[in-house]
């Protein structure tokens, strides 16, 4: 029998402003990504979605990026820290339970090693592949957030089936949907009123689900493209909502970070 999650919230984020054509393959213009987490109340545990970028950034993105673009690029406030965020809904760092990783990738892997109590779901051959990712991805990475000996020791679970409920009642389901990296995983959320689909990377904006295009960047361009069909397919089947995670436009028709969704 299928259970709900409680509530869902996508948790306020610095944003990059970035070109469109470095996140889909045919895209044109400039585009204001966020860089988010999610948090999801279920019965059994507190589930966070991604954890951003390393919270200095939010302090300033120089001390995390130095002198490279990404510090230019990159508009961030001090409250937008993922723990002050969790804080903000009334939860503390130490209630999250389980703690899901769609990919290695700096903005989405930065604030791990603030949940050490947390049991931690990575995707089938990520470390592996992000230990010696090629030359022209490597800036997105920063391996010292996921490979230190402290985060490597949390409790890990790789996701090795094409699906995995979370707590075996339907509520949470993680998807594999390998392409931009090799693990990447998006999660299906089933809620009182409504389904929503949490991509991670799986697409960058609207566009990819439109078109069916691969991110440039992406590991295996046509596994991207097979999971986008079938990220597609999942939200038809399910009548969920999608939320792509770095699409402005999305997190407007969801009415913005830290609004609870049901």
């Amino acid at each position: 029998m299928t259970t709900m999650a409680h509530r869902l919230w996508g948790l306020d984020s610095p944003t990059m402003t970035i070109d469109a054509a470095h996140l889909v393959v045919g895209a044109e213009g400039t585009v204001n990504i966020p860089l988010p987490g999610y948090l999801i109340e279920h019965e059994q545990g507190l589930v966070l979605f991604d954890t951003g970028m390393n919270p200095v950034v939010c302090d300033d993105p120089a001390l995390l990026f130095g002198d490279r673009p990404e510090t230019t690029m990159i508009t961030s406030r001090p409250e937008q820290r993922i723990d002050r965020q969790i804080r903000k809904l009334g939860f503390d760092v130490t209630d999250v339970t389980h703690v899901i990783l769609s990919h290695t990738h700096s903005d989405h892997a930065g604030g791990l090693y603030l949940f050490p109590q947390a049991r931690f779901y990575v995707g089938p051959g990520e470390f592996a592949w992000s230990a010696r990712p090629p030359a022209e991805v490597q800036h997105l990475f920063f391996p010292e957030e996921y490979m230190s000996p402290t985060v490597q020791s949390f409790n890990w679970t790789t996701v090795t089936t094409p699906v995995l409920d979370l707590f075996g009642d339907g509520a949470i389901e993680i998807h594999h949907f390998p392409g931009h990296t090799p693990g990447e995983l998006s999660a299906l959320v089933r809620l009182p009123s409504q389904n929503v689909v949490l991509t991670g990377d799986t697409v960058h904006l609207r566009e990819a689900v439109e078109w069916t295009q691969p991110d440039p960047s992406d590991w295996d361009h046509e596994l991207a493209k097979d999971s986008v069909r079938r990220l597609v397919a999942l939200t038809e089947r399910e009548n969920a909502r999608l939320w792509i995670a770095h699409d402005e436009r999305d997190w407007a028709d969801f009415g913005g970070p830290g609004v609870e969704i049901k």
